[in-house]
């Protein structure tokens, strides 16, 4: 999950100020301190820190709350808004016809997400092409173009020819029919003036609207200088941070980016095609305080599910049973992994003590559901209607009779609980902040 311990740590932080009794300057310091904490953890620049430390400190205790909102209201506000803040807003990267130059060093995922980023266009409706001209390291024709095959998506490419500004040339010319045009440069070990000249004349010659810089988020807060150097070669419009879900660093790659004047356009949150998002400050900030991002979770569901897969007055019913969950399962599993999928509900980080499952088990495969399938298949109508009544005796009758194995059922029994938790969040609850979005603007 992406940046999952800083979540964590400041879901903690902002459960503590909404259970806190009064607000005053004791309750402040104590929440800032462990805002500080986390996300130093992540890397995020120190200096930035306690810029925005100070800020949440001078505005909680001085500010008068606005009508509507309580105080712990108004803090929480407070943390949410100052986070946007120090992430940036994004670039606008338009759904339109256009063409986008990749850039970035070798190793920071710059070919994987170049077709990560055609199959986000196509994805949104618009027709897709790539132009490989990466004539420098061995292998990126072939990576790029099976790529292409496996997501449909145009390739053009001159295996033979190490000009690269002569590959752009004929690629824009023969792909030119096409809506979105994205041309994946070369990379280099380092920023060598041979890297720089190509880009350049590349550059000058196709005329890009979007200029992307790929960084790794593992390299933290080296990214400012990536971005700076990059930024003065060729102008970029945008960064796309990889790697964001493997990282602790993420947070400092993510600040730095912002801190040098430019702006995330895109993030990488997992390896598959799908797993890549445009960066909207404020729907990253409210997933990463289990406050949940309904909005992007109804986008991805539109773009894979037909309507009458995916039944959200289900997920809304106080009975949430097991066919329920089957149910809900299959249509989620097309919109990506379980685990991203209920980070976009609210409150879904904090399940209650012994419902947290393992990234491998939060990977819900077709595999998994024809197992859970076959294990309701020998249960009772009672016990898929309540299946709090499933004990160790019936565990071990049902995994008998489904020639499965006990911790089998086990498993399906937990994914209910922890499905049936964040469902419970949607409707309410003492610490349901996603109610607050209204009044934050959210």
């Amino acid at each position: 999950m992406v940046l999952d311990k800083l979540g964590s740590s400041l879901q903690d932080t902002l459960k503590k100020l909404a259970g806190a009794g009064r607000i005053d300057e004791k309750v402040v310091n104590a929440a800032v301190k462990e805002i500080q904490r986390a996300l130093l953890q992540a890397d995020v620049n120190v200096k930035l820190v306690m810029e925005l430390s100070q800020r949440i400190k001078e505005r909680s205790l001085k500010e008068d709350v606005p009508a509507g909102l309580s105080g712990k209201e108004h803090v929480i506000n407070i943390v949410y808004h100052e986070l946007i803040n120090i992430m940036g807003q994004g670039t606008d990267v338009k759904l339109a016809g256009q063409k986008i130059m990749m850039v970035g060093l070798q190793g920071s995922g710059k070919t994987t997400t170049t077709a990560k980023l055609a199959r986000f266009f196509q994805r949104k409706g618009l027709k897709p092409a790539v132009i490989c001209a990466d004539t420098f390291r061995p292998g990126a024709y072939e990576q790029l173009s099976t790529l292409c095959s496996r997501l449909n998506v145009t390739f053009y490419g001159e295996k033979e020819n190490k000009d690269a500004v002569e590959i752009v040339r004929n690629g824009l010319e023969s792909v030119d029919r096409y809506d979105v045009l994205i041309i994946d440069t070369a990379g280099r070990h380092a920023l060598e003036s041979d890297l720089i000249k190509e880009m350049e004349d590349i550059f000058a010659m196709a005329k890009p609207d979007q200029k992307l810089l790929v960084i790794d988020a593992a390299i933290g807060q080296q990214a400012s200088e990536q971005a700076k150097v990059f930024n003065q070669s060729i102008g970029i419009t945008g960064v796309v941070i990889t790697k964001l879900d493997g990282t602790a660093k993420g947070g400092g790659a993510l600040s730095a980016v912002s801190e040098t004047g430019s702006s995330i356009a895109f993030i990488g949150i997992g390896e598959r095609p799908e797993d890549f998002e445009k960066f909207e400050a404020d729907r990253f900030i409210s997933r990463l305080l289990g406050m949940g991002d309904i909005k992007t979770l109804i986008e991805r569901a539109q773009e894979v599910i037909d309507e009458d897969e995916f039944d959200i007055d289900s997920m809304m019913r106080g009975k949430f049973t097991l066919k329920d969950m089957y149910k809900q399962l299959g249509a989620m599993n097309k919109m990506g992994p379980i685990k991203q999928i209920m980070q976009m509900l609210p409150n879904m980080p904090m399940l209650p003590k012994g419902t947290d499952l393992s990234d491998e088990q939060f990977q819900t495969t077709q595999g998994t559901l024809e197992k859970f399938k076959i294990i309701m298949d020998s249960m009772t109508e009672k016990e898929l209607e309540e299946p709090k009544i499933i004990g160790s005796s019936r565990i071990k009758r049902v995994a008998i009779g489904s020639g499965t194995s006990q911790e089998d059922v086990r498993l399906l029994i937990k994914q209910h609980k922890m499905m049936q938790q964040a469902f419970k969040g949607l409707r309410g609850g003492k610490f349901n902040i996603q109610k607050m979005m209204k009044k934050m603007g959210g």
